[in-house]
């Protein structure tokens, strides 16, 4: 499947850590194969193959795309997680929750519909989903 010149590279890029600090604002979609850290607020959709991580200060409004989550800040939009969502004393979730495994600590608000296990939904990063989308319009 992979040779290892191929693992190589996609094992350095899951390894990353991104962060977007506390008074920052992003006004875009973010994708990327590593981890993610919010203090700040953006204003569009998150996606990872690995962990998104929403401090206490964070803000999102628009959906979340990842492997894991923690979020102990506001969201506003679809959180969709394909292994674990844990949600935090001060987390806010507006919005439908869509995981395999979900921990709601005592404090967090969710306003929304959730559904939880079945079938995991692959994350596509970059290239691999523009394809799939020239495909589908052809």
């Amino acid at each position: 499947m992979f040779n290892k010149q191929d693992q190589k590279v996609a094992d350095e890029m899951t390894n990353s850590n991104n962060i977007i600090g506390k008074g920052t604002i992003l006004e875009g979609s973010v994708e990327t194969f590593g981890n993610i850290r919010i203090e700040g607020k953006v204003i569009g959709n998150i996606k990872t193959k690995s962990k998104v991580a929403l401090g206490q200060s964070s803000q999102v409004e628009g959906s979340i795309l990842a492997q894991n989550a923690e979020v102990a800040g506001h969201v506003v939009g679809t959180v969709e997680i394909t292994d674990v969502l844990v949600l935090k004393p001060t987390a806010v979730i507006e919005g439908d929750i869509i995981t395999n495994k979900l921990i709601v600590e005592s404090g967090a608000v969710f306003n929304g519909g959730c559904k939880m296990g079945g079938k995991s939904k692959e994350i596509k990063i970059g290239k691999s989903e523009e394809k799939t989308l020239l495909k589908a319009q052809s």
